[in-house]
């Protein structure tokens, strides 16, 4: 039998002698021990195989008819399925889950783009003089790839079939080769829009759109920490990640660039500005030319696009109302009722006669002409409040010409060494990274400045993977059939989980099994810090032999009381959850993305190469945690500022 198997038994023996040794006898156990005997038998339950979401449902109709016994069998079975009922809607009735089904069709239409293999040649060569830059390129596209899909099994068996082969060629370790291709593929856990976080602001009542803009620097950081252990481990043992050679890194140029390089210049910018006007050159089509060209200036045109956008918003002036002149009543407060009132409000001002139609003095006998000296007053007024406006305009602060400033040192940096060979790497980038960053940054940006809602975001976003699976030419009925039944089905899973988790939930707090935990964890006389340190461990242990969905519906309504109990803020200990759940998937003996991975490798890569490749990426996520918990601006920052 294999060892995993043995730790997994292991674990199962040990929870069971735990129920057996620490609960009393039948005719001693009460309400409290029954729901705390339901907590433990959910663990074993799901760690031999049963499904779920109806173990979890049938656990928790049996334990609430059984909280109910003392009651007439009749009375306690419609008390029974009227809580079913009730909790079932409640979870129905969630308009966060909205977004849950169309961001898993949005993955599902992304992964079957075929975007990730351009997505890591692209990367790969971009990186090529990066110390271990095959496992930095495995690590920066999984980063981006699960990220737009979320889909952490697709991520990890896409990369095992693309980077492991390459990474083997290369002479990469093995145990760094796996480490890097399963941690890069739970990032999609952590980085906006993730699943998880929907999940865990339904359970918590916490704002997704607060979540999102708070796991945004945390995530990036994550994937920085795994890109420098990288760097580190190809510095420090060479043997583990040898550098590329010439000839892997070498860009092929078509034609023209080549005639342009080889008669001109290696520059990309001058190279064919000189091919436009020159002679040099007749055999290159102007439209080739003109079209590199402007992919070329594709960074100006987007920096100084934006700087200009930005010129015009801080200099605008602030619209402001002066209140001070208005009254209430309508500006009636010095009305004559007796002289005024009673003449109906049309009474003609002193000075006029009695047909109150005299015209004005200077005025013809028609009163249709002007007098040249009014119509020049007019003109005047015009011009002195044009002037008014332009000398209201606000002067750009300091910040916006230093960043101008730099901008503009970079970009002429950029241009100075960027080469005809950079350029075909960037029209690379062009059609694979873009695409995504775009897509993803368009559905975050909506969500975390306020421009939609996440069910909102996500809609956009399943139209938006729908436009890429067209501009890729991967658009036809059968793609999109087996995405809305493959979306469907993932979506049913996370609905029924919840409906369990719901039903589940209740039956423990009707049992008082949620007060007995509160006792005892107050009755430690912890401090806010200790709980947080004693949580973190506890979820840590969970993601051995539960995966994170799990962990959130089941524990989390446990967890969540004790939280505002210690004055924790919920999205704080989000982000802390989030960021501890990763190792729900690189955690063995469930850690189902190195079994992903070894059903793509070659025969001689064993289970325990990629158990023991995986363990230095677990501990950079328990230093992010650190890092997390003693920086929380981290992931603080950008909702405070935000909102």
């Amino acid at each position: 039998m294999r060892k995993e198997v043995w730790f997994g038994l292991s674990i199962l023996i040990a929870v069971v002698i735990g129920i057996i040794i620490l609960m009393p006898s039948p005719e001693n156990m009460t309400n409290g021990h029954l729901g705390l005997l339901m907590l433990a038998l959910i663990v074993v339950t799901i760690m031999l195989g049963f499904p779920t979401a109806f173990t979890l449902m049938g656990m928790g109709v049996m334990f609430t008819y059984l909280a109910y016994r003392h009651l007439p069998m009749q009375t306690a079975i419609e008390q029974t399925l009227d809580l079913m009922v009730l909790r079932a809607y409640s979870v129905m009735t969630n308009d966060v889950l909205i977004a849950v089904p169309l961001f898993i069709f949005m993955g599902y239409l992304v992964e079957r783009a075929n975007l990730i293999e351009k997505l890591f040649k692209s990367m790969h060569l971009a990186l090529a003089r990066i110390p271990g830059s095959l496992a930095v390129a495995t690590i920066a596209t999984c980063a981006v790839f699960a990220t737009a899909t979320g889909i952490v099994g697709a991520v990890v068996t896409l990369m095992g079939l693309l980077a492991m082969p390459a990474m083997m060629k290369a002479g990469y370790s093995v145990r760094l080769t796996a480490g890097a291709i399963t941690a890069g593929g739970c990032l999609g856990i952590m980085i906006p829009p993730s699943v998880l976080l929907i999940v865990y602001g339904a359970v918590a009542g916490v704002s997704v759109v607060k979540l999102y803009a708070g796991a945004f620097f945390p995530g990036l950081m994550l994937a920085g920490l795994y890109v420098l252990y990288v760097i580190i481990m190809a510095k420090v043992f060479p043997q583990s990640a040898p550098p590329l050679s010439e000839e892997e890194r070498r860009v092929h140029l078509p034609p023209f660039s080549q005639s342009i390089r080889d008669t001109i210049s290696n520059k990309a910018l001058p190279g064919l500005l000189s091919a436009l006007k020159g002679r040099q050159n007749l055999n290159v089509p102007f439209n080739v030319l003109m079209r590199n060209l402007v992919i070329v200036l594709i960074p100006a045109i987007v920096f100084y696009g934006a700087m200009g956008l930005t010129y015009k918003v801080v200099t605008t002036p602030e619209e402001t109302v002066d209140y001070s002149m208005m009254q209430m009543g309508g500006g009636f407060s010095n009305f004559d009722s007796d002289s005024d009132w009673d003449s109906g409000g049309l009474a003609e001002p002193e000075g006029t006669d009695s047909g109150g139609l005299a015209e004005p003095a200077g005025a013809t006998t028609l009163g249709f002409d002007s007098s040249p000296a009014e119509t020049s007053s007019d003109n005047t007024a015009a011009e002195e409040q044009a002037v008014a406006e332009e000398e209201a305009k606000v002067s750009a602060p300091t910040w916006f010409w230093i960043i101008l400033a730099i901008g503009t040192g970079i970009l002429v940096l950029f241009y100075a060494l960027f080469t005809l060979a950079r350029l075909e790497v960037f029209k690379m980038l062009l059609s694979s990274f873009f695409p995504l960053a775009i897509l993803i940054l368009a559905v975050l940006g909506s969500i975390v400045f306020g421009f939609a809602t996440p069910s909102e975001a996500a809609a956009m976003g399943a139209f938006g993977g729908i436009l890429l699976a067209f501009a890729y030419k991967q658009l036809n009925f059968g793609m999109v059939r087996e995405s809305v039944y493959l979306a469907a089905k993932t979506s049913a899973m996370v609905c029924w989980l919840f409906v369990g988790s719901a039903i589940f939930s209740a039956a423990f707090a009707l049992l008082g099994g949620q007060e007995i935990i509160n006792e005892w964890v107050m009755g430690m006389d912890l401090t806010p810090t200790q709980f947080l340190i004693l949580s973190q461990v506890v979820i840590f242990l969970l993601g051995w032999p539960l995966e994170w969905t799990e962990i959130i519906v089941i524990f989390m309504p446990i967890f969540l009381p004790l939280v505002n109990h210690f004055g924790i803020d919920p999205l704080f200990f989000g982000l802390l959850v989030a960021l501890n759940l990763q190792t729900a998937f690189l955690s063995p003996p469930v850690a189902m993305s190195a079994f992903y991975l070894k059903g793509v490798s070659p025969p001689h890569v064993t289970l325990n190469q990629i158990f023991l490749g995986m363990m230095p990426f677990m501990g950079i996520q328990i230093l992010a945690i650190v890092l997390m918990y003693l920086f929380p601006g981290i992931g603080l920052w950008l909702p405070q500022v935000l909102y």
